[in-house]
C-alpha cells in the first residue's frame, strides 16, 4: 500500500516546481474556505433570522469580484503577482473581522464586509485563474482539478464538522460571537501560512498587453453563456445550503456534519476522474454533475424537510467538483486556442470571463430575491434552486457545442497512454 502511495506522490514531484507550489498554496487556503463560503453565511442567519440579508451579503460580494478584477489588471502592471495573490487570501479574513466586529448586521455594514470580501475572492481568483492557464496545459489540467478537488472534499469532511460542533458547543449569546471570532482569528493565521507557501513559487505576471476588449472571437461569446449559466448557480447556492439547515435544522453542528457527509467518496471520485479522464471526456463529467445538481434540487424542492437537505447536500457535494473539473479546463482550452487567434494575453480573457459570471450571479441571486420580496422566503429557498437546477441543464448543449467547435479550430494533440495511467490508478485503489 505505501508503495502505491509513493507512486501517487512520484507522479506530483514529476510536475514542475510551480505547479506543485500553486497545489500546496491553494491546499493550505482550503483550510478556510469552508468557513468563508458557508459558516459566515451562516452567522449573518443566526444573528439576522433573515435570509434576504444573506443573499444581498452575497450580492455585494459578487458586486466587488470584477471591479476587483479591473483594478487587479492595472495592479499587475506594478506588482508581483504573488503579492496580489497573497493579498487576497488574507483580505478573506479581514473581511471575518469587519463582520464580527458589526454590533448590528444592519444592511450598510453587511455591504462593507461584503465588498471586502469581493475583493478578497476577486484578487484571488483573478491571480489563481491566470497562475492555473500559465502552469499547465490541455493534457495534465484533468489531473490538476481533481488532485485540488480531492484535497478540497478531504478537508471539507474535516473542517465543516469540527467548526460546527465547535461552535454549537459554546451554547448561546456571546459565547457563540466568541466562537465565531477564534474562527476568524485561526482563518487570519492560515491565511499568512498560505501566502508564505506561494512566495516560494517563481511566478511570474502575465504579459503586459491590453486587458478590456468589447469584441471577441464567437467562440468566446459561447463560452460566456456557458459562464453566465454557471453564474446563475454560484449566485444562491454558495448560501443556499446554509440558509436552507439553520431554517429546517437550525444547528451549525448540523451545517457541519451534513457538509461532511458524502466528502470522502466525492474526493476519491474526484482524484480517479482527474487521472483517469482525458480531454475527450469533458462533456460527459460536466453532464453527470449538472444531473445530480438537477436531481438534488427537485429533491429538496418536493421534500424541504430536514431530509430533503441531506440529499441535496450529499448531491451537491458530488456536482459541484464535477462540474468545476470538467468546467475549468473547457475555459482554459478555449482561452488557449482564442488567444492565438486574436493574439491578445490570456488574462484580457480571464477578467471578460468574470463579466459572464457576473451577469449569470446577478440574476440567480435575483431570482431568490424576487420570489422572497414578491412570495415568501420558503417560496424562494424551495423553488429557486428548482429553476437554477433545471435553466443549468442547458449547459450542456452549450459546453457539447463550445467542445465541437473547439476541435474544429484546434485539433486535439494526441493525448497520453491511456492504459498506463489506468493501471497506475487501479494500482492505487486496490
Amino acid at each position: 500500500m505505501l508503495n502505491k502511495l509513493k507512486t501517487e506522490v512520484d507522479h506530483f514531484k514529476s510536475q514542475p516546481h510551480n505547479f506543485q507550489t500553486l497545489v500546496l498554496t491553494n491546499l493550505v487556503y482550503a483550510l478556510v474556505l469552508p468557513v468563508i463560503d458557508i459558516f459566515v453565511a451562516a452567522y449573518v442567519m443566526r444573528s439576522s433570522n433573515d435570509p434576504v440579508k444573506v443573499v444581498i451579503y452575497q450580492l455585494t460580494i459578487y458586486t466587488g469580484i470584477p471591479l476587483t478584477f479591473l483594478l487587479n489588471g492595472y495592479l499587475l502592471k506594478h506588482f508581483n503577482i504573488r503579492k496580489l495573490y497573497s493579498a487576497g487570501m488574507m483580505l478573506s479574513a479581514v473581511s471575518m473581522m469587519i463582520m464580527m466586529s458589526l454590533k448590528t448586521l444592519d444592511l450598510v455594514g453587511i455591504g462593507f464586509a461584503g465588498i471586502t470580501m469581493g475583493l478578497s475572492f476577486g484578487f484571488y481568483w483573478a491571480n489563481r485563474d491566470y497562475l492555473a492557464l500559465a502552469i499547465t496545459n490541455d493534457n495534465n489540467r484533468n489531473y490538476y482539478y481533481g488532485l485540488e478537488t480531492f484535497f478540497y472534499t478531504i478537508i471539507a469532511v474535516i473542517i465543516p464538522v469540527t467548526i460546527g460542533w465547535v461552535i454549537e458547543s459554546r451554547g448561546g449569546g456571546t459565547q457563540v460571537n466568541m466562537a465565531y471570532r477564534i474562527v476568524t482569528g485561526a482563518v487570519f493565521l492560515i491565511t499568512i501560512l498560505a501566502s508564505i507557501v506561494c512566495f516560494r513559487g517563481t511566478f511570474k505576471n502575465p504579459a503586459q498587453k491590453r486587458y478590456v476588449f468589447f469584441k471577441f472571437h464567437p467562440l468566446w461569446y459561447r463560452l460566456l453563456s456557458l459562464a453566465l449559466l454557471k453564474g446563475l448557480a454560484q449566485g444562491f447556492l454558495v448560501t443556499a445550503p446554509a440558509m436552507l439547515i439553520m431554517l429546517l435544522l437550525g444547528k451549525e453542528g448540523a451545517l457541519g456534519t451534513a457538509q461532511s457527509i458524502g466528502a470522502v467518496i466525492a474526493a476519491v471520485i474526484m482524484y480517479v476522474l482527474g487521472r483517469l479522464s482525458k480531454p475527450s471526456d469533458r462533456i460527459k463529467i460536466y453532464a453527470a454533475g449538472l444531473g445530480l445538481f438537477a436531481s438534488g434540487a427537485v429533491l429538496n424542492g418536493i421534500l424541504f424537510n430536514q431530509t430533503g437537505v441531506v440529499l441535496f447536500i450529499m448531491l451537491l457535494l458530488i456536482a459541484k467538483p464535477l462540474m468545476d473539473l470538467a468546467y475549468f479546463p473547457i475555459q482554459f482550452k478555449v482561452i488557449d486556442i482564442v488567444s492565438k487567434i486574436e493574439k491578445r494575453g490570456e488574462f484580457a480573457y480571464i477578467l471578460n470571463h468574470e463579466a459572464g459570471l457576473y451577469v449569470g450571479r446577478f440574476l440567480g441571486a435575483g431570482t431568490f430575491l424576487v420570489l422572497a420580496y414578491t412570495i415568501s422566503t420558503e417560496v424562494a429557498l424551495r423553488y429557486a434552486i428548482i429553476i437554477i437546477g433545471l435553466l443549468q441543464l442547458l449547459a450542456i448543449v452549450v459546453a457539447k457545442k463550445i467542445i465541437e467547435q473547439g476541435k474544429v479550430l484546434a485539433p486535439e494533440e494526441a493525448e497520453p497512454n491511456e492504459m498506463k495511467v489506468l493501471n497506475e490508478v487501479a494500482e492505487v485503489i486496490v
